[in-house]
């Protein structure tokens, strides 16, 4: 109860970091994510315990994400008529996150272990937990890897988007859901319902065909 309560208020006092410095930096889940490191590495607390203790907010992980079909059921009509590109979209960017991490992780010779976990990085946390162990890989560094990948994106994607002079609010969220996942879509929320639903397309293709990918390779 103790690190659920710490996860709680760490993540609220990165909403109010947040609201006073309109900056990447002051991402609430980064904010977060930074206070509960420090602590548990302060602490010597390991993993396992700070998971059994926030099993509940884990738990509510899959129910988030399905949340975020509701964007994409206020824009259906919007969807309906760009769903050739956003599909396009979306696949492309999920097919380059999973070439680039099974070809990085060859290059850089990591270990088994991490390589296999970086199979479902292209998927958002809550897939990736799923998948990994099907692969022999550990699910909690899938969650991990996935969590960063998500912040990274939602971190500097919108500011590379904008510089690459990408302004059409479906093409950012597609780029930001396929790319981001879930803490990318909540960031698309930021810049519009249509961008959201977008980024929800890509979220979701983007575990399908890790899933499948998975499927396959599994065999």
């Amino acid at each position: 109860m103790t690190f659920l309560a710490l996860t709680l208020l760490a993540y609220a006092l990165g909403v109010t970091v947040q609201g006073r410095w309109r900056t990447p930096l002051a991402h609430p889940t980064l904010v977060a994510s930074v206070l509960l490191a420090a602590v548990l590495l302060l602490t010597g607390t390991p993993y396992a315990q700070y998971a059994r203790d926030t099993s509940g907010l884990t738990a509510l992980l899959s129910p988030a994400v399905v949340a975020l079909a509701v964007p994409l059921h206020r824009q259906r009509a919007l969807l309906r008529r760009a769903w050739r590109s956003l599909l396009l979209g979306g696949a492309a960017g999920t097919l380059t996150a999973l070439l680039v991490n099974v070809v990085g992780a060859w290059a850089l010779g990591v270990d088994r272990t991490a390589a296999l976990a970086l199979r479902t990085d292209a998927a958002t946390s809550p897939v990736a937990v799923a998948l990994a162990p099907l692969l022999g890989g550990s699910g909690a560094l899938a969650a991990v890897l996935a969590v960063l990948s998500g912040l990274m994106g939602a971190l500097l994607l919108p500011a590379w988007l904008s510089r690459l002079g990408v302004r059409h609010p479906l093409a950012r969220g597609v780029a930001l859901g396929s790319v981001a996942h879930g803490v990318g879509t909540a960031r698309a929320r930021e810049e519009g319902e249509e961008t959201a639903a977008a980024s929800s397309v890509g979220m979701g293709l983007g575990a399908i065909l890790v899933t499948l990918a998975v499927a396959f390779t599994a065999r």
